[in-house]
């Protein structure tokens, strides 16, 4: 029985802590899935040639420099997700929180020029870690992609009036920390055993650079271009426990427990982005906008923890008591590389001004986008799960023109809805003995939200 209790007691102790450095699902940022305010969201993200309030901080800075007041901009989005695999929902957690930004624009030697903040907050958690192991199937660009804090401040400038040039930094927040856990085993009795542990983080500021230059044709085309770098949040942890190992509370200590685990891991990953797009208004009170983002997924780093692990458990004198088998140092997790292919992802959208009155006026839009899966087919050991998206979106807007003297800019209240639709399909893996075995995934995903910008 002591021999049964030790085993576990340690080994409890062993697992908890080797638990913290085997997979995390990576990710990428909330405002590529789900849009940044709700008129880009509405129009399918095809902004880049056609923003100038505050989500220009993300579609393309360069467009800030297309301002012409002071605006502050608040909004509130929910995006649900029903993903199944063999018909059982996978319980991927819902993503929502406020969306906000403000654009500056004033003039330095009578060149306009603008200054632009943007900031996702979600509203449940700022920032999340999940412990899975590599061959757990997990819906890895969906089920912790959007647990992020996203602030963005940028620059612009527009040196003549059918050129716009800008950019600046996102941030991101990477993780490091330690726990420390020492004390005393009791073999015979466990549940006396007495530890203490010191659990310590630092939340680290990552930043990555984008840049975006807009080019107007004449009054009805535009083009743009736009580059947002690459970044990795990583997880560095450092686990330590040692203690005594003793039989019964009083007896005297038999050896000295050392155990040591240090992992290295990349828990959120943005490729680097390169976006070409254009707007175009055949009428007056018409726009359609179309973008084309090539993502470099192929240097996509596998969400595994290279783990670092060192247990040393010396013989007591007189070598171990007969009852009792120490543990042995865990296997180190082998990484299997994930393969992922770059893609180019269309985003085409629509504006239609559908109402013009003096004091205000009113938008119906619409778009579309579709992202190819970049992750190949999961036939071998991994179960990294994902599906081509087909994003449908629509919104309205109003803007309020120049309500009061109190705020003699526009107000602007727009909302949008997208569905994202996941088509099921089956996976065959090469191992007939494959515990996973063959699987069907699929799903959709609800996208709702709403933005209030006032001009001052």
């Amino acid at each position: 029985m002591a021999r049964s209790r030790c085993a576990r007691g340690l080994t409890l102790a062993v697992l908890l802590l080797a638990g913290l450095g085997v997979a995390r699902p990576a990710s990428a940022n909330p405002l590529d899935a789900f849009g940044f305010g709700s008129r880009g969201a509405a129009m399918g993200s095809a902004a880049a040639a056609d923003v100038q309030d505050f989500s220009a901080n993300y579609y393309n800075p360069a467009g800030l420099a297309r301002a012409r007041a002071l605006e502050v901009s608040l909004g509130y989005f929910r995006a649900d997700s029903y993903l199944y695999m063999n018909g059982q929902n996978n319980q991927v957690d819902p993503v929502h929180g406020l969306v906000g930004g403000l654009v500056a624009p004033g003039q330095l030697f009578g060149v306009p020029f603008a200054f632009g903040l943007g900031l996702h907050l979600p509203d449940q958690r700022l920032s999340r870690v999940r412990a899975l192991p590599q061959d757990q199937p997990v819906w890895e660009l969906y089920d912790n992609r959007n647990q992020r804090v996203y602030l963005a401040a940028n620059l612009a400038v527009s040196p003549f009036k059918w050129l716009q040039i800008g950019g600046g930094l996102s941030f991101m927040a990477a993780t490091a920390g330690s726990v420390d856990i020492t004390g005393n085993v009791d073999v015979l009795k466990v549940e006396s055993s007495e530890v203490r542990n010191q659990v310590s983080a630092d939340l680290t500021a990552i930043r990555y650079p984008q840049v975006g230059a807009r080019i107007a044709v004449n009054d009805r085309l535009a083009f743009a271009l736009v580059y947002r770098g690459q970044f990795r949040l990583t997880l560095d942890l450092d686990a330590t426990l040692a203690g005594d190992i003793s039989l019964g509370a009083a007896g005297t200590p038999l050896t000295t427990a050392l155990y040591t685990l240090q992992t290295d891991s990349v828990n959120a990953f943005l490729p680097q982005q390169v976006v070409v797009g254009s707007s175009w208004s055949p009428i007056d009170d018409l726009k359609v906008d179309l973008d084309l983002t090539w993502v470099n997924w192929s240097a996509y780093v596998a969400p595994v923890a290279q783990v670092s692990i060192n247990l040393d458990i010396p013989p007591p004198q007189g070598g171990w008591p007969a009852s009792i088998s120490p543990p042995t140092t865990p296997v180190a997790t082998a990484v299997i590389p994930i393969v992922m292919h770059d893609r180019v992802v269309p985003h085409v959208g629509a504006e239609w001004r559908a109402i013009v009155r003096p004091k205000y006026q009113g938008f119906l839009r619409a778009g579309y986008e579709f992202d190819q899966s970049p992750i190949a087919p999961q036939t071998g050991q991994t179960n990294y799960v994902d599906r081509d998206r087909h994003a449908f979106s629509a919104g309205v807007g109003v803007r309020l023109v120049k309500l009061t003297s109190v705020l003699p800019g526009d107000v602007r209240v727009d909302a949008h809805g997208q569905l994202s639709v996941l088509p099921t399909s089956l996976t065959l893996k090469s191992d007939p003995s494959d515990l996973v075995g063959d699987y069907t995934a699929g799903g959709h995903i609800w996208n709702v939200g709403g933005t209030v910008t006032v001009g001052f």
